[in-house]
């Protein structure tokens, strides 16, 4: 093994013993609106430079040495983990055009494989792909485009081998087996026109990956007619096609204004026409059904509302509203069928779902049976169906699947995730409670413990969060707690500004020149918790995941005194100085979420807070923080050199880890039992800094 020479190796007792790794210092200036901007671990950005793989494999090799004695720990838990997991599992079969679709997992296999059945469950199976074929002499393997031709005949997949998050895409002949001579690069998605003979993609710029220009390929031609391609940076192309098929809708989105183009299927050789034209702070989605569109949207309507309008002439002047605007109920999402319309709303954090029967109005909601739960829409591919699934979960319980008869009005659960037999829900609590921000914002606490719970500081604790996007924190089921919570731990999670499920207002107080809030939201979340005695800082750990790991990373650096230990996986701590390089992927249209620091106002407003930045002289937190080296959404070295500048200016003791996927994406290793592996890990040195040893 290789090592760079700023990584001592010493001989102690008869072990291999490292030292801590100390990466060299090359000076290197930006300079911006004035400001001049030093960074001497700019050099870890490079993983072409050999020294830099050898840090990597030296922090490697550190970290396993400082955890060296938890690989029992490790296991138990990884053991009681997948507890949780079926090795062999069936997925949720769904009918289109007389055939049962559906994936399963086979034990001893990590990823997925898609099937199908004619006519019924007990017909012999047609695999159409199975993933675990493609993953063969692959470290990684990442499915992303998967279109069928509406006949089954052609395949269209896109894989990743990498985790750089770049796929390329195959077109498979489901007859004969064989892959067809068309093999297109970076593709993000693809969608088939109703016959068959067309297929519409989506390429990614080659530098910044950004989804940037919609292709349509015949089969069998060698020129593909570029059909638009999206010129602001700002903005990126999706596909998708409505339940009902007839359209194939192209969506060029940025985080505040969209824009949607389609393309009648049965009519592939037409040009994308657009619904609305982009405005700017407009956001719309849009569903068919007939001659009509349904098209949620937030104009004037800043919670969404819905309207209709004839597709042929969608002009915002002839909208016909359906669902009015209210100040506190959000409309989340709404799914359109032939005569019914599933209808989920969010009022003081809670989600709902609504039936409405489209030809008399009549509306119906689904009831559910804890007061606080997670609730996501299933697959619901068949447009003239009178049943609509859903996903159910709470923190005690584990998701369930579920059907609603919109006919009839009656549930049927057709699957529940399993527990194992030493499972007891009632041995368990669930609190929720509010933490008051400094300007006296209420931000909901999700709290599960073993009982009983005496409040007496001395419980240890996992707070977790995120707060960006938008993205909600519905109070989902903990399995990958449990092991956790059975050891004494209480665990959080702190649904902080920036984040949803609150309503746009509350998002929207996260964002750009207000993101601040997101990080003081969760440090009086953790004042609160040690206040009411819940936990003490002795004890409390914090943990999140790329914009969740800048939560993390910006809480340690502005109260390191407030946490035990901090767990940060991809996390986006360098945020200063990735967003001013507009070359890297999802920068330019990341503007709207952070700022763009060419701006000097939100140039000085992201360094304010930005963790590698603020870093200084004080006794941190212990940590570990992992990364990947083909991650492209989060670049590996903004955990490393977080890493090395802690360790520079860290004036306490306690332990600073690096652990590095050589080979995984964003997140992490892509096997599903893989994935649990890592997880282990994780949860032995969360352990381990709560002070309980097994």
């Amino acid at each position: 093994m290789r090592f760079a020479a700023v990584v001592s190796v010493v001989l102690a007792s008869t072990q291999l013993a490292f030292a801590q790794p100390v990466a060299k210092k090359v000076p290197h200036e930006t300079k911006l609106h004035g400001v001049t901007l030093e960074d001497d671990y700019f050099w870890l950005r490079d993983k072409k430079n050999p020294d830099v793989i050898a840090h990597l494999e030296a922090e490697n090799a550190y970290t396993e040495s400082m955890m060296k004695g938890t690989e029992a720990l490790q296991q138990k838990l990884y053991d009681e983990d997948v507890a949780f997991v079926k090795p062999s599992d069936l997925g949720v079969p769904y009918l289109r055009d007389g055939y049962y679709y559906y994936t399963r997992h086979e034990a001893g296999k990590e990823y997925d494989i898609y099937a199908r059945k004619k006519g019924s469950l007990t017909a012999p199976e047609e695999i159409l792909l199975d993933v675990n074929d493609l993953a063969k002499g692959h470290q990684y393997l990442s499915l992303g485009a998967y279109a069928l031709t509406s006949d089954a005949n052609l395949l269209a997949y896109a894989i990743d081998t990498t985790g750089d998050d770049r796929y390329t895409l195959h077109i498979k002949d489901r007859r004969t087996g064989a892959l067809l001579p068309e093999t297109i690069e970076n593709v993000d998605d693809a969608m088939w026109s109703a016959d068959g003979s067309t297929l519409f993609y989506v390429t990614q710029d080659k530098v910044t990956q950004r989804p940037d220009s919609l292709y349509r390929h015949v089969l069998g031609s060698s020129n593909d007619e570029l059909l638009y391609h999206e010129a602001d940076v700002m903005y990126r192309l999706r596909l998708s096609r409505t339940r009902d098929r007839e359209l194939i809708l192209i969506d060029s989105y940025s985080k505040k204004s969209n824009e949607v183009r389609y393309i009648r299927s049965d009519s592939p050789s037409d040009a994308p026409r657009v619904i609305v034209p982009r405005k700017e702070g407009h956001l719309y989605i849009v569903e068919h059904r007939g001659d009509r569109l349904y098209i949620r949207t937030n104009d004037r309507a800043p919670n969404y509302r819905l309207v209709t309008v004839s597709e042929k002439n969608p002009a915002m002047e002839h909208w016909r509203e359906v669902i009015p605007a209210r100040r506190d109920v959000e409309l989340f999402e709404v799914n359109v069928f032939s005569n019914y319309m599933a209808v989920s709303e969010v009022k003081d954090g809670n989600r709902t779902i609504r039936i409405v029967d489209l030809r008399n109005g009549k509306s119906t909601p689904i009831t559910f049976p804890e007061p606080v739960y997670n609730l996501s829409r299933d697959a619901n591919p068949d447009f003239n169906t009178k049943k609509f699934r859903y996903r159910y979960n709470s923190l005690l319980q584990p998701e369930a699947i579920y059907e609603f008869d919109m006919e009839k009005h009656f549930n049927t659960l057709l699957k529940q995730d399993p527990a194992p037999e030493t499972y007891d829900a009632s041995r368990y609590g669930v609190e929720r409670i509010y933490a008051i921000a400094a300007d006296g914002a209420k931000v909901p606490l999700s709290l599960v413990y073993r009982k009983p719970l005496v409040r007496d500081g001395k419980r240890p604790m996992l707070l977790y969060s995120y707060g960006s996007y938008g993205i909600p924190l519905w109070p989902f089921f903990v399995k990958g707690q449990i092991p956790l919570i059975d050891r004494g731990a209480i665990y959080a999670i702190a649904n902080v500004r920036g984040g949803g499920g609150m309503g746009q207002a509350w998002r929207e107080a996260g964002t750009m020149m207000q993101k601040r809030n997101t990080f003081t939201d969760f440090i009086a979340s953790a004042e609160h918790l040690i206040k009411e005695k819940y936990t003490s800082a002795d004890r409390l750990v914090i943990t999140g995941q790329s914009a969740g790991g800048l939560l993390v990373g910006a809480a340690a650096t502005m109260r390191p005194d407030l946490f035990k230990a901090v767990v940060a996986t991809s996390p986006f701590v360098d945020i200063l100085n990735t967003m001013m390089d507009p070359s890297l992927p999802l920068v330019t249209n990341e503007y709207i979420e952070w700022g763009n620091p060419a701006n000097q106002k939100e140039f000085e407003y992201i360094r304010s807070y930005s963790p590698y930045d603020n870093i200084r002289r004080a006794a941190y937190p212990a940590m570990l923080v992992t990364v990947s080296l083909n991650d492209t959404r989060v670049g590996f070295w903004e955990g490393a050199k977080f890493v090395a500048k802690v360790r520079e200016l860290n004036t306490g003791d306690k332990p600073v880890l690096l652990k590095v996927n050589m080979g995984g994406g964003h997140a992490g290793a892509s096997g599903r039992f893989d994935a649990w592996r890592d997880y282990a890990f994780i949860q032995a040195f969360m352990l381990q800094q709560m002070g309980i040893a097994n």
